[in-house]
């Protein structure tokens, strides 16, 4: 969507931050004239499971639209909606690949990874930093491998039913 709302882009994380919040994804959706802009946030250093409420999304909300409803680069006519992460949460910042580490993740390359596949399952060992951050993960099998995170389209926390 050709959007002039570059500014929302880079204020929105700092201010979910000053509500005590964590900017985990924006989406845009819909058009130029009502945009849709879909946040998902959670608590900084929460637990899996442990994630954000139904009236936490609402604060979050409360909070952003007088800034929204302020910006002349926002529609009269816009959809705010604020939800969790969910349970298969996305890793998004390296900063999340030491947050969940010992939880099984989901990790899609843009081609082949450890020469195994595009998509593994693994147990997340942690971050591994330097010049190219990447991911250790320990696969099914119980080999250990590393990962740059440059090569990783998506990945996101693998949830199981019990």
């Amino acid at each position: 969507m050709g959007r002039g709302v570059v500014d929302v882009d880079r204020e929105l994380a700092q201010r979910v931050e000053a509500l005590g919040f964590e900017l985990v994804s924006v989406d845009w959706a819909g058009s130029r004239n009502r945009p849709v802009l879909r946040l998902r946030v959670d608590r900084p250093d929460a637990a899996v499971g442990e994630g954000v409420t139904a009236d936490d999304c609402a604060t979050v909300s409360r909070g952003l639209e007088p800034w929204l409803d302020g910006m002349a680069a926002m529609p009269e006519r816009y959809v705010l909606e604020v939800s969790s992460p969910g349970v298969e949460r996305p890793l998004v910042r390296p900063r999340d690949w030491d947050r969940f580490k010992g939880e099984e993740v989901v990790v899609k390359g843009h081609e082949v990874l450890a020469d195994r596949a595009t998509r593994l399952e693994a147990e997340l060992l942690g971050l591994v930093e330097g010049d190219e951050p990447a991911a250790r993960l320990r696969l099914q099998d119980g080999k250990e491998v590393t990962v740059r995170l440059s090569d990783i389209k998506a990945a996101h926390l693998l949830f199981r039913w019990r």
